[in-house]
């Protein structure tokens, strides 16, 4: 009966850590769908931020391609992110793409709007007009900075005036 006990308890371990790797995989998108014949196209940004390969390039909220490599272009000082683009879907050549969060603090993915030309992008094509990621970090420190250079140091707002953020001071 201990035996069998045993047995139970060392086969449920093992099925909740291979569950365990599974999602690992499934979060760090190690694992999943993947883009088996393709063609390639680059973009360059200013600031990936975060942005990692095998990355989503979705448009329209489908998954059409995967980040393929990001490396640094040290003639233009910019992220170079190259995507494999799936061969069954076209995107004109007016395309432009930004780096997107899946949710508040979600993982990075490439956004690829469809533009209005009629030639299509071929294999190494660059994506011309990009949108960089916006870095939460960068936010919260330019509104803690435009907050404290339009407020004079050490005064409070007095009856019938307003602070910052519009609110009236106290009597």
């Amino acid at each position: 009966m201990q035996a069998k006990i045993n047995l139970a308890v060392g086969a449920f371990l093992v099925l909740g850590l291979l569950g365990m790797l599974f999602l690992a995989l499934k979060v760090s998108n190690l694992m999943g769908a993947s883009v088996p014949k393709g063609y390639q196209v680059y973009a360059l940004f200013d600031d990936i931020g975060g942005l990692k390969p095998s990355s989503a390039v979705r448009s329209a909220g489908v998954l059409v391609g995967r980040v393929q490599s990001i490396n640094f272009d040290d003639q233009r000082y910019q992220a170079r992110v190259t995507l494999l683009l799936d061969g069954n879907v076209k995107f004109p050549k007016d395309s432009s793409a930004q780096i997107l969060t899946s949710g508040l603090l979600g993982e990075k993915y490439i956004g690829l709007q469809p533009g209005a030309e009629t030639d299509m992008l071929a294999s190494n094509d660059r994506i011309v007009m990009t949108q960089s990621a916006v870095v939460l970090e960068n936010l919260i420190s330019q509104f803690l900075y435009n907050r404290s250079s339009s407020e004079p140091s050490g005064s409070a707002p007095t009856a019938g005036q307003s602070d910052s953020l519009g609110l009236p001071g106290l009597k």
